[in-house]
């Protein structure tokens, strides 16, 4: 493996061997495993999360970590082609990548969507001028449509729960003050259906994925025997779910357009995530959310804090699958 930038670039076969890796890793650590190597990460955007475990997991394995993130003791990066860079930034991204790639054995790189134009992002123009920078292995840290290592670690929580590989999944829409990305949303609604789960995304008018979206994990469903479906309806979505997966992302339909996103939102209150919502569910129902998450906005108290949520959980296991990837990365094993 000499890249990890998204989950498609593997068959469903592959995914299970990594996850394999990391469960043998958990249980039988291999402290020795990386000594010598350099993990380099370039953040972009704000994390909590990724920075930690990636750091964790690298030092576990013996390895070393250095931590970029432009304007915080490092110069302001340009990431624009052609910019004249007589502003804040110092250096622009075609030279750093470069020079960072080149003091470490693998880069790891955070770079969120511009937010401006939907198909910009959806083709990844950004990341993907990124990754003609970088000779040396390459991780996706989350990019404009895609988290791969979050999407993994869901998929190893779901295994650790014993959620069957056929049940059903419910991507739902939650509320958030803003527009968020649609990494998480995009990278949850494929891996549950490469897992060949009954995948039903559940959001308000005016906030169905992206067609893109929706035909990558049509295609992952169709490959792995599952199926991917999308609805308004509630109630009929939730009707027997093994997970609910709890997510905020902006409207593709007005995909930029602050004003008119904020419009939209005003009457989507009760888009947050209430213990009533688990009436019909399966009783042993999972609420799975990638964090940080707005309490009682996104998902209410009572749902947060019982034996139903398993965001701790998840959160680990970002550590347990990335040292996997790493492992690859590195070990060439």
């Amino acid at each position: 493996m000499q890249r990890f930038l998204d989950l498609a670039d593997f068959e469903r076969t592959e995914v299970k061997d990594l996850l394999g890796l990391a469960a043998r890793l958990q249980k039988k650590p291999d402290p020795h495993a990386l000594a010598g190597k350099v993990l380099g990460l370039l953040f972009m955007n704000p994390s909590l999360r990724t920075l930690a475990s990636f750091q964790s997991g690298m030092m576990r394995l013996g390895g070393s970590v250095f931590v970029i993130t432009p304007g915080q003791g490092t110069w302001q990066l340009e990431t624009r082609s052609g910019a004249v860079m007589n502003g804040a930034s110092a250096e622009h991204i075609k030279e750093a990548v470069p020079v960072m790639a080149s003091y470490c054995d693998a880069l790891g790189v955070r770079m969120f969507a511009e937010g401006r134009n939907l198909q910009a992002d959806i083709n990844e123009t950004q990341f993907k001028m990124i990754a003609d920078l970088c000779e040396k292995p390459l991780i996706n840290l989350e990019s404009a449509v895609n988290h791969p290592c979050q999407a993994l670690a869901d998929w190893y929580t779901m295994d650790e729960l014993d959620v069957p590989e056929r049940g059903k999944f419910v991507l739902s829409w939650v509320n958030h003050p803003r527009a968020l990305p649609l990494a998480v949303p995009s990278a949850t609604v494929h891996m549950a259906a490469l897992r060949g789960m009954e995948v039903v995304v559940l959001r308000p008018d005016g906030y169905a994925l992206p067609d893109a979206v929706m035909d990558k994990a049509r295609a992952a469903a169709k490959a792995s025997g599952g199926s991917v479906t999308e609805t308004t309806d509630r109630a009929a979505a939730l009707k027997g779910a093994r997970v609910i997966y709890a997510k905020e992302w902006g409207s593709p339909q007005h995909y930029g357009d602050v004003e008119a996103e904020s419009r939209m939102r005003e009457y989507l209150n009760d888009w947050c995530v209430k213990d009533s919502w688990f009436k019909n569910t399966a009783e042993d129902c999972h609420l799975m959310h990638c964090l940080p998450v707005r309490r009682n906005v996104a998902v209410d108290d009572e749902v947060l804090d019982s034996a139903r949520s398993v965001v701790i959980q998840e959160a680990f296991n970002r550590m347990v699958v990335q040292m996997a990837v790493l492992y690859r990365l590195l070990r060439n094993a």
